[in-house]
């Protein structure tokens, strides 16, 4: 029997846009990177800190 293969967060070198946090999470949730993109954009329509949120992902999910 196999471990199960577990994803770790981080930001990758290809395919990013801006700062590969998009691209990071599509990668660990198993998803496009369009999709993940898409509901980002679509959640700055709603009020809160997602531009903010953003930001400290960049900083915080270390690079592939």
């Amino acid at each position: 029997m196999t471990a199960p293969v577990t994803r770790r967060l981080s930001r990758p070198r290809e395919g990013r846009m801006i700062g590969g946090v998009c691209a990071g999470l599509a990668r660990r949730f198993g998803t496009t990177p369009g999709k993940v993109r898409v509901l980002a954009l679509l959640s700055c329509l709603l009020p809160g800190p997602q531009f903010v949120a953003y930001l400290i992902l960049w900083a915080i999910i270390p690079s592939d």
